[in-house]
């Protein structure tokens, strides 16, 4: 049984530095923080305690508990559920601002943003954990060594694009494959290997996710389908294909495993630490938006979800494969089916830019979501935009942002936006989306009317079918 549980509630949106300019890729090794940079600002934990306990009968004798965490955007989050997906506990971290040179280390950010969750977690609830697993953002690179494990790079974060490998890329993948785009995981393993030339023998390729369960399992340089199809690898055929294989920089790539597939045992440190049980196990993880199509338990093909957050994304379930790197559009292995969707760079870090949660809110409570939105606006955080095209020059456009200060309706509008923002240019999603999953503070459901259900057109995609 896979172990992640994601949650329709997002933690408090944190700000974070900004992805290199576009049009190339650099990259710079780790060094190490002045003592005066070490901690700037080191947010509070934001903890939900155990919502039932088998002290409260809420846990029958002999039950096992599951542990999902959750790294997203801005923040990190832990669910504890039991077979029938009851909570019973829950809580988030905000990511410490930890900083490297004068830039956030993320690496060390997300390492106490881990044990930080492992220490919310009610004591007696621990020795009833059977497995742990961890779903990460798609594409947010990490090159490390391959004996300690250690980043010998800055990550590369999901939405940063590397154009400067994408002709590189181009000239050994498939025409519109998935990795044919700035933002992809080989794109950012292409732009390291050109800049570097002293660590490539020992060096290793590891996502996010599997980063931070390795902290758990100690096992280096195991990856899970999901996370590493950016990369190149082929869910179809369960290996990485001939083109990508026969690469230099093949020799990075970590083995592949199944989601939810036992890894191995906590580690004892670990164990000992917070009081698990020795037969507690630390399985292959996923990504965050694949989490919470999971989570919102959409098992029928043609039904989407779209979680927003930070960012954007949207899932849905298909029978058919499409994959189209023009669009953005990509297809991740679920079982026997596929989860057609993409990621887009809008989304609740715009607002924060402009709006604190409290005035958040109260610019939420005037919204009509049946009202459509009259402004032709394109929100981002920065220039580029990864779904439903796939531009990393697309500059944001929003023309009064002043108006959004004195709270007036139209500014309302750059909320709207975010509605038809998540149909995509792809045909193949037949359905309109029901409901839209705001994860901010001030959660908001928007409908769409039968009468303005949107219309799909149609684009040419490269589509398989999986037999």
């Amino acid at each position: 049984m896979i172990a992640l549980a994601h949650h329709p509630t997002f933690s408090v949106l944190f700000p974070f530095s900004q992805s290199q300019p576009h049009g190339h890729c650099s990259s710079r090794k780790l060094l190490a923080p002045r003592k005066d940079q070490l901690y700037k600002s080191v947010s509070k934990p934001r903890v939900i305690m155990a919502l039932a306990s088998n002290e409260e009968g809420g846990i029958r004798v002999g039950e096992r508990l599951y542990l999902g965490m959750d790294f997203g955007t801005s923040g990190a989050r832990y669910a504890l559920i039991d077979k029938q997906g009851t909570i019973h506990s829950e809580g988030k971290r905000e990511y410490p601002v930890l900083m490297s040179d004068e830039k956030m280390d993320w690496v060390r950010s997300w390492r106490a943003a881990l044990f930080s969750l492992l220490e919310d977690i009610p004591i007696h609830l621990r020795p009833l954990v059977a497995s742990i697993s961890i779903d990460g953002t798609s594409a947010t690179t990490l090159i490390v060594d391959s004996n300690t494990g250690e980043p010998l790079w800055r990550p590369f974060l999901y939405n940063e694009s590397c154009p400067d490998a994408l002709p590189t890329v181009k000239s050994v993948a498939p025409a519109n494959h998935t990795v044919c785009s700035g933002s992809s995981t080989l794109c950012k393993l292409v732009s390291w290997w050109n800049i570097e030339g002293s660590n490539k023998k020992s060096a290793l390729l590891l996502h996010q996710a599997d980063w931070l369960l390795w902290l758990l399992h100690g096992k280096l340089g195991v990856s899970d389908y999901n996370n590493a199809l950016k990369v190149g690898y082929d869910p179809a055929s369960d290996s990485y294909p001939s083109w990508l294989r026969s690469q230099p920089y093949s020799q990075l790539l970590p083995s592949v495993i199944a989601p939810g597939t036992s890894i191995g045992n906590l580690k004892e440190e670990i164990r000992t630490q917070f009081g698990f049980q020795e037969d507690c196990i630390v399985c292959a993880g996923t990504t965050d938006s694949i989490a919470a199509f999971l989570a919102a338990r959409a098992a029928q093909p043609g039904k989407a979800v779209t979680s927003l957050g930070s960012t954007l994304a949207i899932k849905l379930l298909s029978t058919t494969r499409i994959d189209d790197a023009r669009f953005g559009v990509y297809s991740h292995r679920l079982d026997d089916k596929w989860l057609v969707g993409g990621a887009s760079n809008t989304g609740g870090a715009v607002l924060k830019q402009f709006f604190t949660d409290e005035q958040l809110q109260k610019l939420s409570e005037q919204i009509n979501p049946m009202e459509a939105s009259p402004l032709d606006y394109y929100p981002l955080k920065a220039v580029g935009e990864r779904f439903p095209v796939a531009d990393p020059n697309l500059v944001p456009r929003y023309s009064i942002l002043a108006a959004f200060v004195v709270g007036t309706q139209k500014c309302l509008a750059l909320v709207n936006f975010i509605q038809p923002k998540a149909i995509p240019p792809c045909s193949t999603f037949a359905e309109y989306l029901t409901n839209l999953l705001i994860k901010t503070p001030n959660i908001v459901f928007i409908t769409f009317p039968p009468k303005k259900r949107p219309k799909f057109q149609k684009n040419k995609a490269t589509s398989t079918t999986r037999k």
